[in-house]
C-alpha cells in the first residue's frame, strides 16, 4: 500500500484519463487539474479559479453530499459532462471545518503566479497552479477549525515482536497546533485503553498492522480517522536519522531514553507531518517519553459509561468534564481534559497537585486573583504554532502580545510577598511566601518569569490596537512605530491634499492664479495654465522647473520632476504600505520564533495554573476533600456523592443523598467485593458510577466530592454498567454484556476497582445467575479486585457467608400505601424483593397490567414458599459450596475413621491453584462427599 498522498492507480478514479474517443479533447485546464489530482488521490482537491475553489468530479460529489451545496456541470471532458461545486474563497474555513469534521482530507490548490505572467505565455495558457497545503483532521491549525479545549492529536502506531507470540507497540503523539510531543511503548493489552485516553483526531496505522486480522475489531470500533502507511522509515537506522534530522541533533540522548518502536513511531509521524506541511516545520518540543503504567488505563467500554468525557449521546453536557471544567483558558482546558483522561499512577504527582489545589483553596484572594487575570490570557501555544507554519497573522502576535502581559501579572501574583506588585489583593497573609509554595506553582511561576521582559514591549510598541485578521489587508502596524509607513500612509489617504499643497505652492512661485495641478491616463499628474501664462513657463527661470507636455485649444501642459516623483509615490503608496508593513510583521515573527521556547513554557505554565485554580475554586465552591492517596489497596470512601448527578439537583433545587463504601479487604490482601441489591430507580448504577468518578478525580489532582476518602493506587478502572446492542455487527445486548465482563475478568487485577451492574440479565434467568455467581467468586478469589457489584438476584447474597472478602449492601426503601418510596441510602444487608412492579406503576403501565402482574407475583411468591430457589440451586454442583446447615453427628460416627473430606481439604492451597486446578479439586471433594 503507498502512502496517503503518492500516486494510487485506482479504477474508480473519475479524475484519472481514460482512453479518449475519436473527438475527444482535454482543455489545457483540465489537463492541469487531471495532474495536480492525480499527485494526491486520496484528498478532495480545491482547485483555485478567481474567487473560489472549485471541485471536479468524483470530489465535487463527495463535497456536494457533505456540504450540502449545488452540484452542478462545467463543460465537458473526454466527451462527458463534468460534475462541478465550489466554495468562496473568503468562507473556505467554514467548509474545510465540515469536511474535516466529515473525516476527509483536502488539498488546496492556489495560483502560484500573475495571470498577467500567463499571458505572455499565449492567449490559451493556464495560470499555474500548485498545492500549497494538505489539511487533514490531525494537522489543522486554523482557531475556526480547531476545538479550543480539545488537544487535536495525530497520532502514530508501529509494532515489533517481542517473543514467539508477543508484540510491543509504539506510540508517538503530536499536536501540530500546540508543539506537543510525546512517545509510550505499550503492551498489546494496553493498546486500545492507551488509544481511547489520546483520542486522536488522525491515527497513522502502517499497512501491516491494518491488515493484521487480530487487530481488525480494534480499527474498526476506533472512531477516529485512520490513515493507512506505507512501511517506509520504519528500519531503525533511518527512523533516528530523521528524528534527528528534524531536531538538528546529533543525538537522541539529550532527550532521553527511547525503545525501537517508539523511535519508529516518531519517525512515522514526522514524516507524515513533512509531507503534509509541505516543507514547513511546526515548532515542536523534543519527544517525551511517557512512563509505562504512569497513568490509570480506562478502556473504552468503561469511558462510555462513566460519561468522563462526553455522555452516551456524545454531547460534552452532562459529562464529568463538563461539570468539574471551571477553567479559564483554552490551554487550561486542554490541561484538564488531557488529565482527566489519564489520571496519573504516581503516587508523588498526585500529592503535588493536590499540594498546589489545596494551596489556592486556602487562599481564596490570590485564587480570585489569579481567575481575573487569567480571564484574559489568549491562546499563546496555537499563535505561536501557527506563526511558526506562515499561517499567523497580526492577531495571532496580538495573542503573544497579549498572553506576555498576562504571564507577567500572573508571575507577579505568585511571587510578590507584599503585594506591592500583586494588584488588589486586600491580604498580605493571603499572598505567597516562596518557602512555602508547592512545587508546581513554584515551576511554574520559574516558567512565566523565564520571559524576556523586552518582548511583550516590542510587541506592544508596534502593534495597533485594532487589527485585521489577514496581514496582506495592512493596518496592523501602530503609527508611529516606523516613519516611512507613516509618510505612506499619509500619502495613500490624503493624497488630494498633497496635490492641493503643491497647486498652492506653484501658484504662489508663478504668480499664475489660474494654474491647476490635474490628472489623466495618459499624462498621470501634470499642470495645466492658460495658453498665455504657458509662454513665460517655456523661458527662463519658469522652464528650469516646469517641463512642456503638451499644448491644448487655449491651454498648455507642464509636468514638474516634484509632481513625478508625487505621482509615483502616490501610485505605489498602497502597495508599499503594505510591503512595509509585512517587512514588519516579520521582523516580529524572527522576534517571536527566537524566543519560541520560554513562550511555549509560559503558556503551559499559565494552562497549568488554570486549572489548578479552576479545581481549587471548584473545591472551595462545592465543599469537596482532598483525598489521602496511599501505596495500597485501601479504599474507603465517607460521604460520596456523584459530581454530575448532585450539579443537575443542585440546579433544580434538589439534594443529593451522600453515602459511604468500604471496599477494604481485611488484612490489606487483595480487595473486597460488595453485592449491591435493590429496586432500579433506587441509586444503585449513580452509586457504582460516583465511587469510579471519585477515583478519577482523586487521581487526576483534584479534591474529591466526598467528606473524606482514603484510596489506594489504582492502576485499572473497569465499568460495566447499563445495557445496549450493536446490531450493526451481529451483537445483541447479552452479547455486548459478555465481552465487556471478559475483558474484566481476564484483565482485573489486585490494584483494579471494577464495577459491574446487573450481570447476567439479558439471558434466561438461570444461565445469568450462574454467570453472576461464577463472576462473583471469580473477582474474589482469582482477580482480587476492589469491586461493586449490582445485581437483582438475590440469591447471590449468600455469598457474603461463604467468601471471606464479599459483603452486602442495599438501597433503602420503603412502601407507603402500596407506592415505592425511594431513599437513596446505602446500607449493610440484602434486599427482601425488588419492587418492580411498583416501579412499573411510576412508569405509567396501565392499571390492569399492574393488577395482573401482582397475582402473577402472588402466585409465583406462594410457589417460592413451597419449593424455594435456593434449594433448587443447593443442588446444582457450581453452587454446592455454598454453606449449608449440616444435621450433627454422632460422636461415634465421626471416630470411627479418619476424615477424608478434612484431611483432601487441608491439602488445597487456593492461593495456589489455577482456576482449573481449582474446578477439578471441587470434584474431588464432591465425590469424597458422596462416596463418604
Amino acid at each position: 500500500m503507498n502512502g496517503p498522498f503518492e500516486h494510487q492507480a485506482k479504477p474508480s478514479d473519475t479524475t484519472k484519463p481514460g482512453p479518449a474517443p475519436a473527438d475527444g479533447r482535454v482543455t489545457p485546464m483540465m489537463a492541469q487539474y487531471t495532474e495536480i489530482k492525480l499527485a494526491h488521490p486520496n484528498c478532495l482537491l480545491f482547485y483555485r479559479m478567481g474567487d473560489f475553489y472549485e471541485l471536479f468530479f468524483e470530489d465535487a460529489e463527495i463535497a456536494s453530499r457533505t456540504l450540502g451545496i449545488v452540484l452542478t456541470k462545467r463543460g465537458k471532458h473526454l466527451g462527458e459532462d463534468i460534475p462541478m461545486c465550489g466554495v468562496p474563497v473568503e468562507k473556505a474555513e467554514d467548509y474545510l471545518q465540515r469536511l474535516i469534521a466529515a473525516g476527509h482530507r483536502v488539498a488546496v490548490c492556489e495560483q502560484t503566479e500573475d495571470p498577467a505572467e500567463a499571458k505572455k505565455r499565449g492567449g490559451k495558457s493556464v495560470v499555474a497552479r500548485g498545492v500549497v497545503r494538505l489539511v487533514t483532521p490531525g494537522t489543522i491549525t486554523e482557531d475556526s477549525l480547531l476545538d479550543p479545549a480539545r488537544a487535536n492529536l495525530l497520532v502514530a502506531v508501529t509494532r515489533r515482536r517481542a517473543g514467539d507470540q508477543a508484540y510491543v507497540y509504539g506510540l508517538a503523539a503530536i499536536d501540530i497546533s500546540t508543539g506537543r510531543f510525546t512517545v509510550a511503548e505499550v503492551e498489546a493489552g494496553q493498546l486500545a485503553a492507551d488509544l481511547a485516553r489520546l483520542d486522536p483526531r488522525e491515527l497513522l496505522v502502517p499497512d501491516t498492522l491494518i491488515d493484521d486480522p487480530d487487530l481488525a475489531t480494534l480499527w474498526r470500533e476506533i472512531r477516529t480517522s485512520i490513515t493507512p502507511m506505507a512501511r517506509d522509515g520504519l528500519d531503525a537506522a533511518s527512523a533516528d536519522r530523521r528524528l534527528k534530522d528534524y531536531f538538528g541533533v546529533a543525538s537522541l540522548d539529550a532527550f532521553g531514553v527511547f525503545t525501537r518502536t517508539e523511535v519508529a513511531a516518531a519517525a512515522l509521524v514526522l514524516g507524515y507531518v513533512d509531507r503534509t506541511q509541505l516543507g514547513s516545520r511546526p515548532p515542536l518540543s523534543p519527544p517525551a517519553r511517557e512512563a509505562a503504567g504512569g497513568t490509570l488505563l480506562i478502556d473504552a467500554a468503561t469511558r462510555a459509561n462513566l460519561e468522563l468525557s462526553r455522555t452516551l449521546s456524545g454531547e460534552r453536557g452532562g459529562s464529568l468534564l463538563a461539570a468539574v471544567d471551571r477553567t479559564l483558558t483554552s490551554a487550561g482546558g486542554r490541561l484538564l481534559a488531557e488529565r482527566l483522561a489519564g489520571p496519573s499512577t504516581d503516587l508523588a504527582v498526585i500529592r503535588a497537585r493536590h499540594d498546589a489545589v489545596a494551596y489556592l483553596v486556602d487562599r481564596a484572594f490570590l485564587r480570585e486573583g489569579l481567575r481575573a487575570r487569567l480571564r484574559a490570557a489568549p491562546d499563546m501555544a496555537r499563535a505561536l504554532s501557527r506563526l511558526a507554519l506562515g499561517r499567523g497573522g497580526p492577531r495571532d502576535l496580538a495573542a503573544l502580545r497579549d498572553g506576555l502581559g498576562v504571564a507577567g501579572v500572573v508571575a507577579g501574583l505568585l511571587t510578590e510577598r507584599d503585594g506591592e506588585e500583586a494588584g488588589d489583593l486586600p491580604k498580605k497573609a493571603d499572598l505567597p511566601n516562596t518557602a512555602d509554595r508547592p512545587a508546581e506553582l513554584r515551576g511554574a511561576a520559574a516558567a512565566l518569569s523565564d520571559l524576556a521582559p523586552e518582548l511583550a514591549g516590542q510587541l506592544q510598541a508596534a502593534l495597533a490596537d485594532e487589527l485585521p485578521l489577514l496581514k496582506r489587508d495592512g493596518g496592523f502596524v501602530r503609527p508611529g512605530h516606523l516613519p516611512a509607513l507613516d509618510e505612506a500612509r499619509l500619502l495613500q489617504a490624503d493624497s488630494r491634499r498633497f496635490i492641493a499643497a503643491l497647486q498652492a505652492r506653484y501658484v504662489g512661485e508663478t504668480g499664475c492664479r489660474t494654474l491647476k495641478v490635474k490628472h489623466n491616463n495618459v499624462l498621470g499628474y501634470f499642470v495645466e495654465v492658460p495658453q498665455a501664462a504657458g509662454e513665460d513657463f517655456l523661458k527662463p527661470p519658469l522652464n528650469e522647473l516646469f517641463v512642456h507636455r503638451q499644448t491644448m485649444a487655449g491651454t498648455m501642459r507642464f509636468s514638474t520632476v516634484e509632481l513625478g516623483e508625487l505621482e509615483a509615490k502616490i501610485a505605489s503608496a498602497s502597495d508599499r504600505a503594505v510591503r512595509l508593513e509585512l517587512a514588519v510583521f516579520d521582523e516580529l515573527v524572527g522576534v517571536v520564533a527566537a524566543n519560541a521556547e520560554p513562550i511555549k513554557r509560559a503558556a503551559d505554565a499559565l494552562g497549568l495554573i488554570d486549572v489548578t485554580a479552576g479545581l481549587a475554586d471548584l473545591a472551595a465552591d462545592l465543599g469537596w476533600s482532598r483525598p489521602e492517596i496511599e501505596d495500597s489497596l485501601a479504599f474507603r470512601i465517607e460521604g460520596g456523592r456523584h459530581p454530575v448527578v448532585e450539579a443537575a439537583l443542585k440546579a433544580s433545587g434538589g439534594t443529593f443523598v451522600a453515602n459511604d463504601c468500604d471496599l477494604t479487604a481485611p488484612g490489606g490482601k487483595g480487595g473486597a467485593v460488595t453485592l449491591i441489591t435493590g429496586p432500579n430507580m433506587a441509586g444503585k448504577s449513580t452509586y457504582l458510577r460516583q465511587n469510579a468518578l471519585i477515583v478519577v478525580l482523586a487521581q487526576m489532582g483534584a479534591f474529591v466530592p466526598a467528606r473524606a476518602a482514603r484510596i489506594g493506587i489504582v492502576d485499572r478502572l473497569f465499568s460495566r454498567v447499563g445495557a445496549a446492542d450493536d446490531l450493526a455487527r451481529g451483537r445483541s445486548t447479552f452479547m455486548v454484556e459478555m465481552i465487556e465482563t471478559a475483558a474484566i475478568l481476564n484483565q482485573a487485577g489486585p490494584r483494579a476497582l471494577v464495577i459491574l451492574d446487573e450481570i447476567g440479565r439479558g439471558t434466561a434467568t438461570f444461565d445469568g445467575l450462574s454467570i453472576a455467581w461464577a463472576a462473583v467468586e471469580h473477582l474474589e478469589a482469582v482477580n482480587r479486585s476492589r469491586a461493586l457489584f449490582a445485581t437483582h438476584y438475590h440469591e447471590l447474597t449468600a455469598l457474603a457467608d461463604r467468601l471471606d472478602n464479599v459483603s452486602n449492601a442495599t438501597m433503602r426503601v420503603t412502601d407507603w400505601h402500596g407506592d415505592v418510596v425511594f431513599l437513596h441510602e446505602v446500607v449493610p444487608g440484602a434486599a427482601d424483593r425488588s419492587y418492580g412492579i411498583q416501579v412499573a406503576k411510576l412508569a405509567g403501565l396501565p392499571a390492569p397490567v399492574i393488577a395482573r402482574a401482582r397475582e402473577v407475583l402472588d402466585q409465583l411468591e406462594k410457589t417460592e414458599r413451597e419449593k424455594p430457589v435456593s434449594a433448587l440451586i443447593d443442588d446444582l454442583p457450581l453452587f454446592a459450596a455454598m454453606l449449608k446447615p449440616v444435621a450433627a453427628l454422632p460422636a461415634t460416627a465421626v471416630a470411627a475413621g479418619p476424615d477424608l473430606l478434612r484431611e483432601a481439604l487441608g491439602g488445597i492451597d487456593p492461593d495456589d491453584m489455577t482456576p482449573r486446578e481449582a474446578l477439578e479439586a471441587l470434584y474431588r471433594l464432591k465425590r469424597l462427599s458422596a462416596s463418604a
